[in-house]
């Protein structure tokens, strides 16, 4: 085998991936380790993927951790009863998140603007 065979990855094992780690994040609605799981994935993955991949991963690793935020905010916020429209907000916004990563993840379409706020 040759260095630059060696250096050559499959895409498909890093499409699949990214589906899964897509898919641990719908778990992570019931469980939320394995929504961790994912994203510790999604940061050891980041460096080394295609860029259609990468910007999956980095799709990815916002999701979680703006999410997280959000979930902090609304928890707090649910004393004044503003939290319960908060955590409504995380969870379509992280949804429709984790459809269109997985619709274009499938199709090898890389996530138009990883670094959004919205919905890429």
């Amino acid at each position: 085998m040759t260095y630059l065979e060696a250096q050559q990855r499959p895409l498909a094992a890093d499409r699949i991936l990214a589906v899964a780690i897509y898919l641990l994040y719908c778990v992570g609605y019931f469980t939320g380790v394995s929504a961790l799981i994912g994203v510790i994935i999604a940061h050891v993955k980041a460096g080394d993927a295609d860029p259609v991949m990468r910007s999956h991963f980095q799709f990815q690793i916002r999701t979680f951790w703006i999410g997280l935020l959000y979930m902090v905010i609304g928890v707090l916020l649910c004393v004044l009863l503003i939290g319960f429209l908060v955590l409504a907000w995380w969870f379509v916004w992280s949804l429709v998140r984790i459809v269109k990563g997985i619709l274009l993840a499938s199709e090898n379409r890389p996530i138009a603007n990883p670094q959004s706020w919205l919905f890429g």
